[in-house]
């Protein structure tokens, strides 16, 4: 039911936010713009009170603050209290690419707020979350309808919480230059640690249960909000098995290396090599002085953290282990959602077939064609990889991929 509640809440909200289009916009956030025409700006305060996919975060009369939760994100062990709000999504009067805010906040000694901002494409698909500071703009790299907004509180020593008393956001008019996607989702072979940690907290928010289905990558560009696959990633072993898994933690060692993006769109570390985490090279070669960000020696070469269930049984590991993995949201094409808690993954359009991985609950898939097979609730198959079929049954399909282009072969 979470999903079902959080889309009446963007809807809503859509509809409601459609009609605060602001007419003039002096000054924002430092930065000053050219006159525009008044309807084509899209400026607006971003609502701090929490709903239920936020976590640990309260709203008072003064604003917004951390709740009681005494740690940070589970996979990266640091113990610091931590909280996230993300807003509902906010239409645009126009197409735009860049965005800019203006935050007012109390920041004790040691504490953080972070703003970031994501964009909607006309195909549904979501850019990755970017930065935002006051005296800089956000290039969503992408031209978007609509925007989202992501505030991350840290605490400072002693638990001691920043106040946010509001944000407010402008989405400037145009769109810059942008360069063709790359045809083709980004794919690296990267070592892999099992997260493990039943009963704690992830960065979204989620609490993690026995045999969980899910993975931490070091940077919040790709984490998806609690429930769903925005940002899916493909796993493969050296087995065979893969498993299609939602990013809902942030880790292993860094929180700002987003290695899969290139060097000129990379958070942290331009000069690591692209597919190449921080620690990797760090605990490999030194670099950094072998340590992560945080000042922590790098103990292994990691670049993702995979919860018990999908180690053990979506790729049947035993052993922390080189995988290849690959970021599903950095290709073109609208996705098919997962809707069971898992979904075998079978190497034929059939359930007769050998069952060669899983797909885990609200991951997003990429369907490459359909076919139809036997031995299931329905006829019709997708193909979401190499001798790798789902039954169209347990999925939730774009209007787009109806009926979708056939498989020439199976």
């Amino acid at each position: 039911m979470a999903p079902a509640r959080r889309c009446r809440r963007a809807r809503s909200t859509v509809r409601l936010a459609a009609s605060a289009v602001v007419a003039v916009l002096a000054l924002v956030g430092g930065l000053n713009f050219p006159a525009l025409a008044q309807d084509r700006i899209t400026t607006w305060s971003a609502r701090l009170a929490p709903d239920w996919d936020d976590t640990n975060v309260r709203f008072d009369a003064d604003g917004l603050r951390l709740d009681s939760h005494p740690g940070g994100p589970a996979s990266i062990r640091s113990g610091r209290p931590e909280g996230m709000l993300i807003t509902a999504v906010q239409p645009l009067a126009e197409l735009s690419s860049q965005i800019a805010t203006e935050l007012v906040a109390d920041q004790p000694a040691g504490s953080a707020v972070a703003v970031d901002v994501r964009g909607i494409r006309g195909d549904g698909s979501w850019t990755e979350w970017v930065a935002i500071g006051s005296k800089t703009l956000a290039r969503l790299g992408a031209a978007v309808t609509g925007v989202q907004t992501r505030i991350v509180l840290r605490a400072g020593p002693g638990g001691v919480s920043p106040l946010v008393r509001s944000l407010r956001l402008t989405a400037q008019p145009g769109i810059q230059l942008l360069a063709a996607r790359p045809h083709g989702a980004r794919s690296y072979r990267v070592f892999a640690t099992r997260e493990g940690l039943t009963g704690a907290t992830t960065a979204n928010g989620h609490v993690i249960h026995e045999r969980d289905h899910f993975v931490a990558l070091p940077s919040r560009r790709g984490l998806a909000p609690r429930g769903s696959g925005d940002y899916t990633v493909k796993i493969c072993a050296s087995n065979g098995r893969c498993e299609w898994a939602p990013v809902w933690d942030v880790g292993p060692w860094n929180t700002t290396d987003d290695y899969w993006n290139p060097a000129e769109d990379r958070e942290s570390w331009p000069d690591v090599p692209q597919g190449t985490p921080e620690a990797q090279t760090a605990h490999d070669d030194g670099y950094h002085d072998g340590l992560d960000q945080f000042g922590r020696k790098v103990l292994n070469p990691a670049g993702i953290d995979l919860a018990d269930g999908t180690f053990w049984d979506g790729l049947g590991l035993r052993n922390n282990s080189w995988v290849t993995v690959t970021y599903l949201w950095t290709n073109d094409g609208a996705p098919a959602i997962v809707q069971l808690p898992i979904l075998p993954v079978y190497s034929g359009p059939g359930s007769q077939y050998p069952a060669v991985g899983l797909a885990a609950q609200r991951a997003k898939l990429l369907v490459e064609c359909t076919t139809t097979g036997g031995a299931g609730p329905t006829d019709r198959w997708l193909r979401i990889g190499p001798k790798q079929y789902i039954s169209a049954a347990h999925v939730l399909l774009s209007s787009t991929q109806a009926p979708g282009t056939r498989c020439a072969t199976p």
